[in-house]
């Protein structure tokens, strides 16, 4: 299994960063529109879906992605001319960032389930952001998408490393069992000394230190709930993973849970902060 993991993420990064650093902004977000489609093709299993259903949502999807990035190329970089904090492009963000910051909480507490087109319309506010978030940071250069990835993958290692050492206290147990309080807050510990040393090594003064290590905190906290509502959403459909497209690994969705929360937060507050304050 080990040996299955390590594989599939070799090839993953194999093919991830030569697109990452290389394809052109239009190119880019035609290919996470691809990688979109196939999380969409997922969600139509957390909603119970047929595969002939699950295969048109996740193509509508993809195409859905690909014609916004083909009709305002501006937004996402794509063209000389970049708007990126166009109103529909915060609009979109500002959804997002409500259904995480504020909905979840509650979501994950009433353990709600997905059906019909409130599950469609869960599943856009889950996927569009994402992808446009993806799309957009990579603006800032790869290196910077690349970082901010770092930050939910360092909260993950942290959490299990800390979880396995420490962990006593469970933190969701009706939904992750293995999860605890432990895991969550090395993921915290984590991700605070990591941003800690892109900030110095990089000189990043965005916010005073006392609001940096906030952020970086807060940041932990919506990977985790990401994280958290997959895996209520695959216990609600009976299923271990949302697919099993990438050997040892499971789905897209399982590899971009915590993503799906972070990105559009990230992305809503450079546009808000730092973007405007250009």
């Amino acid at each position: 299994m080990l040996k299955t993991r390590v594989i599939t993420a070799l090839v993953l990064l194999a093919l991830l960063l030569p697109a990452l650093f290389y394809l052109p902004q239009g190119g880019w977000a035609l290919l996470v529109a691809a990688f979109i489609g196939i999380g969409a093709w997922e969600w139509g299993a957390l909603l119970g879906w047929r595969s002939a259903s699950r295969l048109v949502l996740g193509g509508v999807t993809a195409l859905i992605c690909a014609g916004v990035s083909l009709l305002d190329p501006v937004a996402i970089g794509a063209e000389v001319i970049y708007t990126p904090a166009k109103d529909w492009v915060l609009l979109v963000y500002g959804i997002a960032g409500v259904f995480w910051c504020l909905v979840m909480p509650l979501w994950l507490q009433k353990k709600w389930a997905l059906s019909g087109i409130g599950g469609l319309l869960v599943g856009a506010v889950v996927l569009f952001p994402t992808w446009l978030a993806m799309v957009q940071l990579r603006t800032l250069g790869p290196g910077v998408l690349l970082g901010i990835f770092a930050v939910v993958w360092m909260a993950d290692i942290a959490a299990y490393f800390s979880g396995k050492a420490f962990g006593k206290h469970k933190l969701a147990p009706s939904i992750s069992p293995g999860k605890t309080w432990e895991g969550a807050i090395g993921a915290g510990v984590g991700v605070v000394i990591y941003g800690l040393v892109v900030r110095q090594v990089f000189g990043l003064e965005l916010l005073t230190l006392p609001l940096w290590i906030l952020a970086l905190i807060a940041l932990t906290a919506i990977s985790i709930i990401g994280d958290l509502y997959e895996s209520l959403l695959k216990r609600k459909a009976g299923i271990k993973d949302s697919s099993n497209i990438l050997p040892g690994h499971g789905g897209v969705l399982d590899r971009i849970d915590s993503l799906t929360s972070t990105l559009p937060v990230v992305a809503l507050f450079w546009l808000l902060v730092v973007h405007t304050a250009k």
